[in-house]
């Protein structure tokens, strides 16, 4: 693990990516207290994040008797 402060790591980005992508990880500090970390990114090859599926709770819910458009310039109205 190499360490550096931010004016290095500014001057010799380049050359800290070519040590990250080698394996190496570098901590960058800022007045002698740790900030960031670079560190190679892992290949995403797994499946993409997928969000659940709130189909069902729309599906319970009452339907709306006015519009959005007309509910949001009721509270603007109401706010003027």
């Amino acid at each position: 693990m190499q360490k550096v402060n931010i004016k290095e790591a500014r001057r010799n980005i380049s050359r800290l990516m070519n040590e990250v992508l080698a394996g190496e990880e570098v901590i960058i500090f800022r007045r002698d207290k740790p900030v960031a970390r670079l560190q190679q990114v892992a290949d995403q090859e797994s499946e993409p994040l997928r969000f659940p599926d709130h189909g069902d709770l729309r599906r319970r819910l009452p339907p709306q008797k006015r519009s959005s458009a007309a509910l949001l310039r009721e509270m603007r109205d109401e706010r003027g």
